[in-house]
């Protein structure tokens, strides 16, 4: 049996899914041990004119909010302190589609400490995003319907997956293809700065996650009773027209090769998007 194919990956980065993935595991805790309190239904009576006549009943919710923030405080400031460490092993893995960092200057005296703690910060945050968002989350649902959080259940999966494969398609796809493009066009050898770079990456990947979650925002439209999948069938033009759009937004370059490259899954996306909406 020939062996499947590994990414190369270096043992710090291989640190870094290893705390995402305890982040998940932590997550999941929250929730389970959650589900016991959220299996009633909200509280009915909790509306406005009950607030301001007893504004005291609103102090248990501020000290339970208080206990939630506090504990995502927590896990943003050891996760940022776990990316710390491994600072510049991340920037080498933003840096690998210019040619590594050795293809990068700095023009201010404090320019690489800076982007070396705001990357940290960065990715601290998304560290203790899957427990962060589990705490909140355990705040929030106890005012919705049972129906509601069931839902919540079902598509954040969804979305944890679909925004990891729109980041892992920009780093993997589109900038090894945009970044050459950018730093020769013309025949001009660019050199940018550190800061610029990495702001740059950065952008880009997040865009395109984001871009990656339409079939959960089109599953939220035909919630809300806006859209229906005959109605998206029947305007896939204007669809089409719209991807073009967000795909030359997105991009990072404005050549038709690229927006080509990013067009194609989303449209895909846009086709999955009336499963979704049908299934709602």
């Amino acid at each position: 049996m020939l062996p499947l194919p590994t990414l190369p990956l270096s043992p710090e980065i291989r640190c870094l899914l290893a705390a995402f993935v305890v982040s998940l595991g932590a997550a999941g805790i929250v929730l389970i041990r959650s589900r016991a309190a959220l299996k009633g239904e909200a509280d009915e009576a909790g509306d406005l004119s009950a607030v301001f006549s007893n504004p005291a009943s609103l102090m248990p919710h501020i000290i339970e909010l208080r206990k939630r923030l506090t504990r995502c405080l927590i896990a943003i400031a050891v996760g940022a302190g776990v990316a710390t460490v491994m600072g510049e092993s991340i920037l080498t893995l933003l840096a690998a589609p210019i040619g590594g960092l050795e293809a990068l200057q700095a023009i201010h005296v404090t320019e690489p400490f800076g982007v070396f703690f705001r990357t940290s910060l960065t990715v601290g945050i998304i560290l203790a995003s899957p427990y962060a968002i589990a705490q909140i989350w355990v705040f929030v649902a106890a005012g919705l319907k049972r129906s509601e959080r069931r839902v919540f259940y079902l598509l954040v999966p969804f979305a944890v997956v679909l925004f990891a494969a729109g980041v892992a398609f920009a780093y993997l796809v589109m900038l090894p293809v945009a970044v050459p493009f950018l730093v020769t066009f013309m025949g001009i050898n660019a050199t940018p700065t550190l800061e610029d770079y990495v702001k740059f990456v950065t952008n880009a990947l997040l865009w395109v996650g984001i871009s990656f979650e339409m079939p959960l925002i089109m599953f939220a439209l035909a919630k809300a009773r806006l859209i229906t999948a005959k109605m998206l069938l029947a305007n896939w033009r204007i669809a089409i027209v719209a991807i073009a759009a967000l795909a030359a937004v997105v991009t990072p370059t404005p050549d038709p090769v690229n927006m080509g490259i990013v067009a194609a899954p989303l449209v895909v996306l846009y086709l999955l998007s009336i499963l979704f909406v049908a299934a709602a």
